[in-house]
């Protein structure tokens, strides 16, 4: 699923965002941003939970494969 993602505006939107966030922030801001239709799709389907950093929101959304 990562190699048909927009890499560079996924990490970029990741980066852009304050720490800890909800799932639900995390969408909200990527739709606010402008997020490509892809990226956003792949956020919609990560667990709901708080996620702390860039690098645990990367981790689920590795786990959807």
């Amino acid at each position: 699923m990562m190699n048909t993602l927009n890499l560079v505006q996924l990490n970029k939107s990741l980066n852009e965002v304050d720490y800890p966030i909800s799932k639900k922030d995390l969408i909200k801001n990527a739709e606010e941003k402008g997020i490509d239709e892809k990226v956003l799709r792949v956020l919609k389907k990560i667990p709901y939970k708080n996620y702390d950093t860039p690098t645990d929101v990367s981790e689920a959304i590795e786990h959807l494969n």
